[in-house]
């Protein structure tokens, strides 16, 4: 058997007041959303003015990571050099969904919509940051 550690309420509340820290200091407006190691959605939040469907979208690029180990980045790559059948994959290929990595293992994931790709994935590292500078994933 092997030890996984878990995301606490308070590891959710912590990532998701350091995105949203991020995104405000920038100006943006943003949903994001964190995912346990299942990809169960346990935060979900849409900034003021922020569209409608970003709150869609970041759920999914945080599912993303959980079920595949990998930023959501590494998916419109592969589109946007051609590699077009990965449209077909369970996954969003657009960046801005960060993976939650304790000891080698997938625990979670961050994801952001509203702004530029690049934006969007800056929030998200903003908000795993948080969560593994303070070592209380359990």
């Amino acid at each position: 058997m092997k030890d996984i550690k878990a995301l606490t309420l308070q590891d959710v509340k912590r990532i998701a007041a350091a995105a949203e820290a991020e995104a405000r200091a920038n100006g943006w407006a943003v949903s994001i959303a964190v995912c346990d190691g299942g990809g169960h959605p346990l935060w979900l939040q849409r900034m003021d003015e922020a569209s409608p469907m970003s709150a869609i979208v970041a759920p999914e690029k945080a599912r993303t990571c959980v079920l595949s180990g990998k930023p959501s980045r590494v998916y419109e790559e592969m589109v946007n050099n051609g590699r077009f059948a990965a449209l077909k994959m369970p996954v969003v290929p657009l960046e801005g969904g960060e993976p939650i990595i304790i000891d080698g293992t997938v625990i979670g994931a961050v994801g952001v919509s509203g702004v530029k790709a690049g934006e969007d994935a800056q929030v998200a590292r903003a908000g795993v940051a948080a969560v593994l500078a303070a070592g209380e994933a359990k």
